[in-house]
């Protein structure tokens, strides 16, 4: 039954994943661990029974809304965007209104913009199409080449993307560490708890007091860091990137944002996945949702097989990996017919 659950998912994307094939494949190749593409696009999808999207998210907090002048998507993901919602259909001019019968009214870019003023993750469909690489490489330390097996990897990350990357790592033979806030812990412990596990099975765990500066010491004998924070955030807390690869040659530090570091707009994967262009295609030509948050795997596979790729040639990096930027790299096929 999984496999046939998986199948008709992995449907919904044939013909669109290209270049996330030769990625995987050539993770496989630098570790020896062959990845399990469907699985790793669709297992969660398959274990909360999700239903196919359309111009709702699998889901359900992710709305693909028809505007004046395009396609945009709102995510409502947290109890604070549903909160804030009267306030964006106020900016619209339309505080009676729904959000459908809003952003109607309402330009693609001018929509995106008032719901990212209010701190809400929201893109125009293929906004951020364009010559951004998935990942860019930054050299701050010293080069020392080594492979995966024996390494330590924290995980400051949470939900999916940086998840999925550290549990690649581990399958690798390194020994991943994930750290938690003792005030906010990651989110996705509060889904389905069969995929936190298959995310985290045999990762050791470490609950901290971020503001005590405990982090910082967490990380001082890592190899490998994974995160998916605002630059600015860890600055706060004393922990520095580029110091961190300058101290000990052959590190690896893994930033994963939704459209750069140098960008403070927050992402999650359905919009990333708009924002990128990733979209389906009803009988009548108009966009759908493509899989189940879809930037958040494709980006979480990016990023291992930059680790990889990046200790083979000796580390000392600062790998930034834009989840918008690496579905952006899928979405150059014809979009398929849903």
């Amino acid at each position: 039954m999984k496999n046939a659950a998986l199948a008709r998912w992995m449907a919904t994307v044939e013909g669109r994943l290209g270049p996330l094939t030769a990625v995987a494949d050539d993770f496989a190749t630098l570790t020896g661990v062959p990845v399990d593409l469907a699985g790793a696009l669709f297992e969660r999808a398959e274990l909360a029974g999700f239903r196919l999207p359309a111009r709702v998210s699998a889901g359900g907090s992710c709305q693909l809304l028809a505007t004046a002048d395009g396609w945009a998507a709102v995510n409502l993901a947290r109890p604070d965007d549903h909160v804030a919602l009267p306030a964006l259909l106020a900016l619209l001019g339309a505080p009676r209104a729904g959000l459908r019968t809003a952003a109607r009214r309402t330009g693609a870019t001018e929509l995106v913009r008032s719901a990212q003023m209010l701190g809400m993750a929201a893109a125009a469909l293929g906004s951020e199409r364009g010559d951004r690489v998935p990942v860019r490489a930054e050299r701050h330390g010293q080069p020392r080449p080594r492979d995966l097996n024996g390494l330590k990897v924290v995980d400051l990350s949470a939900l999916w993307a940086g998840p999925l990357c550290a549990r690649l790592l581990g399958l690798a033979g390194a020994r991943v560490v994930k750290v938690e806030s003792t005030t906010r812990p990651d989110g996705a412990r509060y889904g389905h708890p069969d995929f936190y596990r298959r995310l985290h099975d045999g990762h050791e765990s470490l609950v901290l007091d971020f503001a005590s500066g405990a982090l910082a010491g967490a990380l001082a004998d890592a190899d490998v860091v994974v995160e998916a924070s605002r630059p600015r955030a860890l600055r706060r807390l004393g922990v520095h990137a580029e110091e961190l690869l300058a101290a000990r040659p052959g590190r690896v530090w893994v930033s994963i944002t939704g459209y750069g570091r140098d960008d403070d707009r927050i992402a999650f994967g359905d919009d990333a996945a708009i924002a990128g262009g990733l979209a389906g295609r009803d009988r009548h030509g108009d966009p759908v949702f493509l899989g189940d948050a879809l930037a958040d795997p494709v980006t979480g596979l990016y990023a291992a097989h930059a680790v990889a790729r990046s200790l083979a040639r000796g580390g000392g990096e600062l790998l930034c990996v834009s989840m918008a930027a690496c579905t952006a790299a899928q979405a150059g096929t014809p979009a398929a017919t849903c």
